[in-house]
């Protein structure tokens, strides 16, 4: 018998979740947003203009964002009304079979038959937008569909069931959408977390996921996240980034888009240093295109993101223990694995921990080419980081040896970061010539200097050379492209 049409009152398995009506608006406790107001700069020195500044800083009043109205406003409404009574006739297990397509062809005339009960009259604009309201509810990822389906949001960052921020265009903004409760919330998260085979529940409140279209999410629960559940979603764009378009948006000059296409073509071995949402795994993507076709790429991951351009590509990605405390797989095990796999390159999403040495080796031991990426703040402590995560291991090596390891294996680094105004920029490109002393050297190549800000707030500055003959140079001539090489960087 069809799971569908089946009259309320009638028994049978428990409806989907637990449905209840949204309620309009969210409270103001938490959708305050402090605002700046406008500054008027008019006959005022830029002394007194930047105290001034600061002065509204600190008396700006909170404002409460203005609600969704028109249309959307009234089609979420009606879904209120229509929802826990579809939800009294419609199984949950046979409508998780189903895709979104066939539920929505199933559903239509539930839909009409719940709207004629309730008395309610729609149009045909109206009609669709409600089907895929309803759809999205029961099989996507309910009020986030609308934010996923965003081109322009890079990040997604849900603070409980009441507040959600976006990211557009580089600015934090409050978005228009809230979940029912905090358990509507929560069936979310676990829906993420079960498509990739992860979990997360009160025993395991933690977790990375990531979406089909390889968008990366974390996501954490109570008692570790005290305004309810928590979703942190970095979306990656649908078209592929190369380092020209990085280079037409500002990111870097065409010279330094010159010698980071040459490093990538010629192997060098490069680490892509920065902070959290700097644009790393981006800067990575970008790089990978550079990558010979012929040449075989393994990447290892905590959570799949990158999304190499390359035919001959093999994503590997590690896997958590389970509640016995067994079974875990760590990107260690992972690199150790993938020196047995006939491997060109290795590519690491983060290096975080004592992985670092098994990465190290793998770059000294014939897989030239090598890429990863960290968390620092300039190619200096970049340098300093990972000699830390060597140590952090059980292997016990002289913080000598390390040192020299590295300079032995790391030819480049790139560093990026996200200025206040949102715009990211590659501001460092360095090279790690060896070692003096104690001291791992290093020879800048390339730099992004300050110069002024504008009136809208936008970071003015310009990319230099340092005019030096490149370390590397042997090595991009060893492919033809040392004259090319030597021109960018001069």
């Amino acid at each position: 018998m069809s799971a569908f049409g089946r009259r309320p009152g009638t028994t049978g398995r428990p409806a989907f979740g637990v449905a209840k009506p949204m309620q309009g608006g969210m409270p103001a406790s938490t959708t305050a947003i402090h605002s700046e107001p406008k500054l008027n700069p008019e006959n005022l020195s830029p002394e007194m203009e930047v105290m001034a500044r600061l002065d509204q800083r600190s008396s700006a009043e909170a404002m409460i964002p203005e609600k969704a109205q028109g249309f959307e406003a009234s089609v979420h409404k009606i879904k209120e009304q229509v929802l826990p009574r579809l939800l009294e006739r419609v199984d949950p297990e046979a409508a998780a079979t189903l895709s979104k397509d066939e539920l929505t062809e199933e559903f239509r005339p539930i839909i009409l038959e719940v709207l004629a009960e309730l008395r309610i009259t729609l149009n045909r604009r109206e009609q669709f937008a409600l089907e895929k309201v309803l759809v999205d509810e029961l099989l996507g990822f309910g009020p986030l569909e609308e934010l996923l389906a965003d081109p322009d949001i890079s990040d997604i960052m849900v603070n409980g069931p009441y507040q959600t921020y976006i990211e557009r265009k580089g600015q934090l903004v409050l978005a228009p959408i809230q979940f029912r409760d905090e358990q509507h919330l929560f069936q979310i998260a676990q829906r993420i977390c079960n498509m990739v085979g992860r979990r997360v529940d009160q025993t395991t409140p933690l977790a990375d996921a990531r979406l089909k279209d390889g968008s990366r999410v974390n996501v954490i629960v109570p008692p570790l996240s005290l305004r309810g559940t928590a979703i942190s979603i970095r979306k990656f764009s649908a078209k592929p980034i190369t380092l020209d378009m990085l280079c037409q948006w500002g990111a870097m000059n065409q010279k330094m888009c010159t010698a980071l296409k040459i490093a990538g073509a010629s192997r060098f071995n490069i680490v892509i240093s920065g902070g959290t949402g700097s644009g790393k795994t981006t800067m990575l993507n970008a790089l990978s295109k550079m990558i010979d076709p012929g040449e075989r790429v393994l990447t290892i991951e905590d959570a799949a993101e990158l999304r190499l351009q390359q035919p001959h590509w093999l994503p590997l990605e590690t896997r958590p223990a389970n509640l016995e405390g067994n079974g875990a797989i760590t990107m260690g095990d992972l690199v150790k694995n993938a020196l047995r796999m006939r491997p060109d390159r290795i590519i690491m999403g983060e290096v975080r921990g004592q992985e670092c040495f098994d990465l190290l080796a793998a770059m000294n031991t014939g897989h030239d080419g090598s890429m990863c990426t960290l968390h620092s703040n300039s190619p200096r402590e970049c340098l300093g980081r990972m000699e830390n995560m060597v140590m952090m291991g059980d292997i016990k090596i002289p913080k000598e040896a390390i040192s020299k390891q590295i300079a032995d294996s790391v030819d480049m680094i790139v560093q990026i970061k996200r200025l206040r105004d949102g715009s990211r920029r590659v501001t460092n490109v360095t090279e790690v010539i060896g070692m003096e002393g104690d001291v791992i050297v290093t020879q800048e190549l390339f730099k992004f200097e300050y110069l002024d800000e504008d009136k809208d707030g936008k970071i003015i500055g310009e990319y230099r050379s340092l005019g030096l003959r490149p370390y590397t140079l042997e090595k991009a001539r060893q492919y033809g492209f040392d004259q090319p090489f030597l021109e960018a960087c001069l």
